[in-house]
């Protein structure tokens, strides 16, 4: 089933890794996602992303308070002592 494409291709980007990331997540991992696959992502993180993952493959969009890219938009894992920030972009291919 994780072969399924419907919608816009999602990349996430492992930013920043503050602590040790119990999944192994390191800073410029790309990660591609969608709302049939976690593509390797912690699934924690996956659960807390979906919403947002599904939003830009769908073609909805963020608003210009949340860094002015409607594409775009960074995300933080739930675990504050070992933070992993993750940057997730809508891939808009021709």
């Amino acid at each position: 089933m994780s072969d399924v494409k419907v919608g816009y291709r999602v990349v996430g980007t492992i930013k920043e890794v503050k602590g040790n990331c119990n999944a192994g997540h390191k800073v410029g991992d790309e990660i591609e996602l969608s709302g049939h696959s976690a593509g390797g992502l912690c699934g924690f993180f996956y659960h807390d992303l979906f919403p947002y993952i599904t939003m830009l493959q769908f073609g909805g969009g963020f608003p210009k308070q949340w860094g002015g890219n409607p594409d775009v938009v960074n995300m933080e894992c739930m675990d504050k002592f070992n933070l992993v920030k993750i940057e997730l972009r809508r891939i808009k291919e021709e």
